[in-house]
């Protein structure tokens, strides 16, 4: 995958993780793509745990991409304290 579809890809988690998390998460849109790019690297570590493959650090596909980016999200507002979580 090139750095622009990597780019792109993470922008597209990012808003998706953003829409999906309730509450406000103001941030611009470098730190959104920033956000799905954490994901996807986080997403595909996950999968590789999951499915057996090993402790590989690599990129994830769109679905595991926001699903790390979700899971980026919730621990970002849980240790920086600007959302309860209920």
């Amino acid at each position: 995958m090139s750095i622009i579809g990597f780019i792109i890809v993470g922008l597209i988690a990012g808003f998706l993780a953003r829409a999906i998390v309730p509450g406000d998460d103001s941030m611009g849109i470098i730190a959104t793509i920033v956000l799905g790019m954490v994901g996807s690297f986080v997403g595909g570590f996950l999968g590789n745990l999951i499915f057996d493959q090993g402790m590989d650090i690599s990129a994830a596909g769109i679905v595991g991409s926001i699903i790390g980016a979700i899971i980026v999200l919730i621990a970002y507002n849980a240790i920086s304290g600007r959302k309860k979580i209920a």
